[in-house]
């Protein structure tokens, strides 16, 4: 059975809606994978550019960047 996609996109696209745009950006930094931060990226594609969308899009590939980067393993 396939697991069901996060909703975390959606959910973080409302607050966008709402005009929270502050707690939007603290959600994607605490962001779970990688896959839903590029859902998001595909969402807010398809809205309105302002300054504030402006921002949050630069958040949001920062975040993508970060974490489809490699981890850097320390040895214990």
């Amino acid at each position: 059975m396939a697991r069901a996609k996060s909703e975390w996109a959606a959910k973080v696209l409302a607050l966008v809606k709402a005009g929270n745009v502050p707690a939007a950006i603290a959600q994607i930094k605490v962001a779970p994978t990688v896959g839903d931060v590029e859902r998001l990226q595909a969402l807010l594609a398809a809205l309105p550019a302002s300054a504030a969308m402006k921002q949050l899009h630069q958040v949001v590939e920062e975040e993508r960047a970060l974490l489809a980067a490699p981890r850097l393993h320390r040895s214990p």
